[in-house]
């Protein structure tokens, strides 16, 4: 996005949760934020897919979805802070014999330098990369919860009829809603730069201080691709398990029988669902990814090298670490930004017309 008279995302969102008008907010967010690309004129008219997934116009799905990663990025940036530290701890953390060395090895951690700091402190210093994080989390979730909906109408378009002959019609449309989140999840590799520098400050400010944006990208270069490829192999069954999982929960429920929306219930047991499926089947590769990205820039390694590094030293358990809290927090987190994005994409769909 580009940001015009510098009107904060904050600012955004406040001006969409406080306003009575929709078109007061339509003309607040059209003069605050404009998209990278907008469509043609008949691509913006046109009213979107399935009941069962987020869609309608253009620009309500850009607002619905930005308005969600912000508000996403706010609540549980510290919770993946503590997820990115642990996996990328390459010690044994749990003593089963010894809850206090334990409680010790979890307390370095996660905190680092601020282990032996006040509670205050200790709560700060999950903040950082947060202006990284600002930026990846919400391009991530319009591209990905905004772009979805459209690769699955051109697949539905193309092999609707196909899908719905070979395996009925509720499984063909889960299976297209599985494809088109996988294909989507391929091409996020392109922030891979953002999230990876949201890594490094989380894991590893010390590579970051002293440096600004510019230089970072002019010096680094490519290399803040590094992992692109692993990326992909986790984003592919990762995506193809969100919203694949997704899509079933929804058709077990029921939803969009009737051409009726889901309710935020429906759409909270949906989330839950696809997104334990999607960090599950992605948690290995994921826990090699970032330690590939909070390696120095100066020296690299292949994701094989950390991989046979990993088993020896930690057992193939290793391959899990950071599982737990992901989990804990995975439900909360995809629960409100999906609930927050369909809401706000519904009404603003319905102050569109």
């Amino acid at each position: 996005f580009r940001i015009k008279n510098s009107a904060p995302f904050s600012s955004i969102q406040n001006r969409i949760l406080t306003s009575d008008s929709p078109k007061h907010i339509i003309a607040s967010i059209s003069y605050s934020v404009s998209p990278i690309m907008m469509p043609s004129k008949s691509s913006s008219d046109t009213v979107a897919t399935s009941p069962m997934h987020m869609s309608g116009k253009f620009e309500a799905r850009i607002i619905g979805s930005a308005v969600a990663g912000i508000s996403e990025l706010a609540l549980f940036h510290p919770v993946d802070t503590i997820a990115k530290r642990l996996m990328s701890t390459e010690t044994q953390l749990v003593i089963l014999n010894s809850p206090a060395q334990t409680a010790m090895n979890l307390n370095s951690a996660i905190f680092r330098n601020a282990a032996g700091e006040s509670v205050g402190r200790k709560a700060v210093s999950l903040f950082p990369g947060i202006g990284f994080g600002a930026a990846y989390k919400i391009l991530q979730r319009v591209y990905k919860f905004g772009g979805q909906p459209v690769v699955k109408d051109a697949l539905t378009k193309k092999y609707g009829s196909e899908f719905d002959e070979r395996f009925g019609h509720k499984t063909g449309q889960t299976l297209l809603a599985a494809i088109s989140g996988s294909l989507i999840g391929i091409g996020e590799v392109v922030l891979l730069p953002l999230d990876a520098l949201k890594v490094k400050a989380q894991t590893a400010p010390e590579q970051l201080h002293g440096r600004g944006v510019v230089n970072i990208f002019a010096q680094e270069g490519m290399s803040l691709y590094r992992g692109a490829g692993l990326t992909a192999m986790r984003n592919a069954p990762g995506s193809f398990a969100l919203f694949g999982g997704s899509a079933a929960a929804k058709c077990v429920m029921g939803v969009g029988e009737d051409g009726d929306r889901a309710t935020w219930t429906q759409d909270a047991i949906a989330s839950c669902v696809g997104a334990v499926a999607s960090i599950s089947v992605a948690q290995p590769l994921d826990v090699i990814k970032t330690r590939i990205q909070n390696r120095p820039f100066d020296t690299p390694e292949s994701g094989m090298t950390i991989l046979k590094r990993l088993i020896q030293n930690e057992g193939a358990g290793g391959l899990l670490k950071g599982l737990t809290p992901k989990l804990l927090v995975v439900g909360p987190k995809l629960i409100f930004s999906f609930t927050v994005a369909q809401h706000l994409i519904g009404y603003f769909e319905q102050a569109l017309k």
